[in-house]
């Protein structure tokens, strides 16, 4: 499985509904009452890339499977879940097990929805949020503090590096400070990941807006009214246009969209910037039997990608045949691309692009 987003926010700000609409689902509850989502819903949805149809149009592909982004709809969030108030537990668990955090928030007037703090205001429901995801990862530091700071005292450097990153943590999260927003060096990244801190998950924040706001809408304005420096990771959503673009066909939503004045869809929107958030890229196989889009990380080396079909092609790793997509589908075919001169043997410390068509060739 590819990429897992957590969706998020408080109950009743439209979670349900944008994740049915997603992932072009009904499993999701969206009623108006608190905690109509108890056990998280999910849904899988493909990545949209036309590179891929394109490829596996000129290899003469059996089948063609594109990545894919996983969404989870969880339980909605209220003040105190750090102390267990509401569905906080159960909450609080599914987060962890999510790459990225989806953060819906409501950015709409509705008096015939029930809003649980009874007064719509966007900033003060996203820090709602964000104090609760702070109070439980101090709770979760200072649980390990005391330990740390006896296992710290024989002196050796790891368990001394591990003691300075807790209390350095717990001290910028008292701040107020997500610990996503803090920088560490390469070895305390390691030791992070351990963790498993809520707020160390990048975030994207969706603005579930009415329909009639949302075309011109500025990802700045959003940003100063949601308190947020970065306008980058704001995705301006309506809920209600994306339920109804998941009843239509590719050309029907395309002719929809353009009626609205709105360029793209939500969701794709939503998939580029966690794509852009978390740092990921997209390569290829392709051949007669299936052309493959495979999520990676930017910066990764072909040994790395090859690991992603399979672990024993990054152990017995000896080279890889590169062409890039766009010089592929210009060319026509891999053999076409080969006879310009257009496909490369590139070895260990190559590092692989975005849109790149490889061969791996390995040694078992």
């Amino acid at each position: 499985m590819g990429l897992k987003i957590g969706i998020v926010g408080l109950p009743n700000v439209g979670k349900s509904t944008l994740f049915n609409a997603l992932t072009r689902t009904k499993s999701a509850q969206a009623e108006n009452y608190p905690f109509c989502t108890i056990e998280p819903n999910v849904g899988v949805v493909e990545v949209p890339d036309p590179r891929i149809h394109k490829l596996a149009e000129l290899s003469n592909s059996e089948k063609k499977i594109p990545a894919v982004i996983e969404f989870v709809d969880i339980a909605g969030l209220v003040k105190g879940a750090s102390q267990g108030e509401g569905l906080g537990n159960k909450f609080l668990a599914n987060i962890r097990e999510c790459d990225a955090i989806g953060h819906v928030i409501r950015h709409f007037p509705d008096k015939n929805v029930t809003h649980v703090h009874d007064n719509s205001d966007p900033k003060y429901d996203r820090e709602v949020i964000e104090s609760e995801l702070l109070l439980a990862d101090l709770q979760s530091l200072e649980k390990r503090l005391d330990k740390a700071r006896s296992d710290a005292k024989s002196g050796e450097k790891e368990k001394k590096l591990y003691l300075d990153l807790l209390e350095r943590l717990v001290a910028h999260l008292q701040e107020g400070n997500l610990a996503s927003q803090i920088q560490f060096e390469e070895e305390e990244q390691k030791l992070l990941k351990d963790l498993q801190l809520l707020t160390s998950k990048p975030n994207l924040y969706i603005a579930n807006m009415h329909e009639e706001e949302i075309v011109g809408v500025q990802n700045g304005a959003l940003a100063d009214k949601l308190g947020i420096d970065d306008p980058e990771i704001i995705i301006p959503i309506s809920a209600k246009i994306e339920e109804e673009l998941s009843e239509f066909s590719p050309g029907e939503a395309a002719d929809y969209l353009k009626s609205l004045g709105l360029l793209d869809t939500g969701l794709n929107a939503l998939i580029r910037s966690a794509y852009n958030r978390l740092n990921l890229i997209t390569d290829f196989t392709t051949g007669p039997k299936e052309t493959r889009a495979w999520t990676i990380n930017r910066g990764d080396l072909a040994p790395t990608a090859a690991g992603k079909i399979h672990t024993d092609f990054e152990k017995g790793f000896i080279k890889a045949d590169v062409v890039h997509s766009d010089h592929f589908i210009e060319s026509g075919s891999e053999q076409a691309a080969r006879e310009k001169g257009l496909i490369r043997s590139e070895g260990k410390e190559y590092q692989v692009e975005d849109g790149d068509v490889i061969h791996f060739k390995f040694s078992t």
